[in-house]
């Protein structure tokens, strides 16, 4: 199987400011989600839709494979990490989850990702990983991370 390279042309600087991006996201967002009613946030629109904390679990399920993308494109040679959004969300419960503790965990987990990536050398940006099956470069999936869980946010709040 030959698998499709993305070529990207992702800057330095753009890689900084999607941290910053991601450090003020971690300061001003927590009280926002936090300040939503339960009622709100367990709401589910359709059956196999997702709740808001449900949004909130899938955040925190694309935190944990961004992790392991950031850390082994570095070490690695075209490591393969990917997951099922929809099983990881069922079988993380988080439906049925303390809307505080997830909330916490997700701001935790987003601090410490913003202290990786700023530690992450550009000379290892351009290390790839493998997603189902198509290439990208590690700055490229740092930055495109950002920009998905500002998608999201803005789903929720």
């Amino acid at each position: 199987m030959k698998l499709m390279k993305h070529v990207n042309n992702i800057s330095k600087v753009q890689v900084e400011q999607a941290i910053e991006r991601l450090a003020q996201i971690c300061e001003s967002v927590p009280a926002q989600l936090k300040a939503i009613p339960l009622k709100d946030l367990e709401f589910k629109p359709a059956p196999h839709k997702w709740s808001k904390k449900e949004v909130i679990g899938h955040l925190i399920d694309s935190a944990t494979n961004n992790h392991h993308r950031f850390v082994r494109a570095q070490f690695d040679v075209l490591p393969a990490i990917q997951y099922d959004q929809d099983k990881w969300n069922q079988f993380g419960y988080y439906q049925i989850m303390e809307a505080g503790h997830l909330i916490d965990f997700w701001y935790l987990y987003n601090l410490h990702l913003v202290e990786l990536m700023r530690r992450i050398p550009e000379t290892l940006y351009k290390n790839e990983v493998q997603v189902k099956g198509e290439v990208y470069e590690l700055d490229f999936l740092m930055v495109d991370y950002v920009d998905h869980l500002e998608h999201h946010l803005r789903q929720i709040i």
